[in-house]
C-alpha cells in the first residue's frame, strides 16, 4: 500500500522523459507487478532446482545410467543422505 503511490508517481514522471517506451512496458505490466508485491511468492527454489538439473544433464551426456544421474541430482540438491524408493 505504502509503494504503489510512489510507483505511480514514478511512471508518471518516466511518460515525461526519454524512457517513454519504459513507462508504457511498465504501464502494461501493472497487474503482475501489483499481485508480485502483494502475494511476494515465487516459484525461484523450483528453478534453481530445474536449473541444476539441466547442468548436471548436460555433463551427463551420453550417460545411460539413469541411477547415477538421479543420485547426481540428490547430491547437488541438497541430499540428506535418505533414498525414498517409490
Amino acid at each position: 500500500k505504502q509503494k504503489l503511490p510512489q510507483y505511480l508517481a514514478l511512471l508518471e514522471q518516466l511518460k515525461d522523459s526519454p524512457l517513454k517506451a519504459l513507462a508504457k512496458t511498465l504501464t502494461s505490466w501493472m497487474e503482475p507487478i501489483v499481485a508480485m508485491w502483494r502475494f511476494s511468492k515465487s516459484n525461484g527454489i523450483t528453478e534453481g532446482f530445474h536449473n541444476k538439473m539441466e547442468m548436471i544433464s548436460r555433463r551427463a551426456y551420453g550417460f545411460r545410467n539413469f541411477e547415477n544421474y538421479r543420485l547426481r541430482v540428490l547430491a547437488h540438491c541438497g541430499w540428506d543422505g535418505i533414498v525414498n524408493r517409490v
